[in-house]
């Protein structure tokens, strides 16, 4: 089968398309043909060496998959080869086929497609356990999401309507906000034209965010911060803008705000049946058309370096799909 492997850490453009063996179903496990897999900025970082999660080389990039089974492994019963399913994998989802934990993957409804379903787990469940466990949210509540038209800001938007909170969407761009309004944001603030902090508290009538969702970092985050409304809460999503930002923690006492990291990832590992039943509610979710999981584009498998580096650039409103076997 087909592969893209990275042999040791590099740009996207160094990633080779190579054969490598078939996976064999153990015990406990299935084999998934994939159909489509997604891509998430962290992607990138692991390739380049710069993710807290490092994997053995050769691995491939692609933390979540969507597929049909192909074949189970002793002691699995609750699949069969032909279910459609979805899966979280950690890497190695940018190649034809994944042999998994048969515990790890969630069947999904013939309505879904394979592609939306691939691009449910990462974003919707960070923004899920992000909002639901960690935020402390009450409705009414302004939600503040920076990046807001990118995969985790416009999963935090659309979460966040459906929890009854006031979506303020933060982008680069009037085109990006649209898309945000589009997507359960009610109202928009374009960080490229107006000063953060202070749009913020235009926005909310000086009081300041409730919540800030926060996946790019960089300066943004210190001006979120400073626009946080009294016992605030700043979630702490990630990096896209590339530099991890230093905090003056004076601003959590002034404000009496709290930072609060979330790290799905872990989180899910240490919860995992309260993760899969996330996972369960969001695929029902996608398919009742509660959330989109909207797909920016698609590429082949042999076109991986290209769809990094829309990731790279920021240009993607939505997911970035690979499609192995085309």
């Amino acid at each position: 089968m087909k592969a893209i492997l990275c042999s040791q850490y590099c740009q996207p453009d160094d990633l080779v398309l190579a054969d490598v063996p078939d996976p064999v179903a153990g015990p406990g496990e299935a084999v998934i043909a994939i159909k489509a897999a997604a891509l998430n900025f962290f992607d990138i970082l692991m390739i380049q060496g710069k993710y807290q999660i490092k994997p053995p080389f050769p691995f491939s990039p692609a933390a979540e998959v969507a597929g049909m089974i192909e074949s189970v492994g002793e002691g699995v019963t609750d699949l069969k080869p032909g279910d459609r399913v979805v899966a979280s994998c950690g890497h190695n989802g940018a190649r034809d086929k994944i042999a998994l934990p048969a515990n790890s993957i969630v069947k999904i409804p013939d309505n879904l497609d394979y592609d939306r379903a691939a691009g449910i787990i990462i974003i919707y469940g960070t923004a899920l356990h992000a909002l639901e466990d960690r935020a402390s949210p009450k409705p009414g509540e302004t939600l503040a999401v920076l990046g807001a038209a990118g995969g985790t800001g416009l999963a935090a938007c659309e979460l966040g309507k459906l929890m009854g909170l006031k979506v303020i969407a933060c982008a680069s761009s009037d085109e990006k906000l649209e898309f945000a309004r589009q997507h359960g944001a009610e109202l928009t603030l374009n960080y490229a034209k107006e000063d953060l902090k202070e749009g913020l508290r235009r926005l909310t009538n000086g009081k300041g965010a409730d919540i800030i969702f926060d996946p790019v970092g960089g300066s943004y985050a210190e001006a979120a911060l400073r626009s946080t409304a009294w016992e605030g809460r700043f979630l702490v999503i990630g990096f896209a803008a590339g530099d991890i930002p230093k905090m003056p923690l004076n601003l959590a006492l002034l404000k009496g705000c709290d930072i609060r990291g979330v790290f799905w990832g872990a989180w899910a590992r240490l919860n995992p049946d309260k993760n899969r039943k996330n996972l369960e509610k969001l695929v029902q979710w996608t398919a009742e058309g509660k959330i989109s999981s909207h797909v920016d584009r698609t590429f082949p498998l042999s076109q991986t370096a290209e769809a990094l580096k829309v990731l790279a650039g920021r240009k993607a409103m939505g997911k970035v799909i690979l499609h192995p076997g085309s």
